[in-house]
């Protein structure tokens, strides 16, 4: 089990917590990063939609929202907050399993604790392609 990582939800939602602490565990292995604390929270549309717009200012739901406090990225300490309902609404509209892509939204918000950004079109290319060999040499934890 990977240290200082706290995976949070509430109700059934199909998954083992020990998934994603071997997810990440493999992403630290891959990256070369230790985690201070880090805490992956699957949580309601309406908890995001306010997350959103209370922190970033935008009015929409969203699939992920990462938040790093301490702006550190080799030593990580920050938060993923994941809504599951965009998380089955992006599995379904790319026809992948649940599992699969909530593992894909993961690798993404630690990526963005590592410093990564999709704000412009070759940052996302990069981030996108990095997110995505990432996930596919870590499907054997699927």
């Amino acid at each position: 089990m990977v240290k200082n990582l706290h995976i949070n939800y509430s109700g059934k939602i199909g998954f083992n917590k020990r998934i994603f602490h071997n997810i990440v565990g493999y992403l630290q292995n891959e990256l070369n990063f230790e985690i201070n604390a880090v805490s992956v929270n699957f949580v309601s549309v309406n908890e995001i939609t306010y997350l959103n717009i209370k922190y970033l200012g935008h009015h929409s739901s969203t699939d992920i929202i990462t938040f790093n406090y301490s702006g550190n990225n080799e030593k990580l300490d920050g938060e993923l907050f994941i809504s599951l309902d965009d998380c089955r609404n992006n599995a379904r509209l790319f026809g992948v399993k649940f599992n699969e892509e909530a593992v894909r939204l993961v690798i993404h918000g630690f990526l963005h604790l590592l410093g990564y950004n999709d704000k412009n079109k070759s940052e996302k290319k990069k981030m996108f392609t990095l997110q995505e060999n990432l996930l596919n040499n870590c499907k054997f934890v699927l």
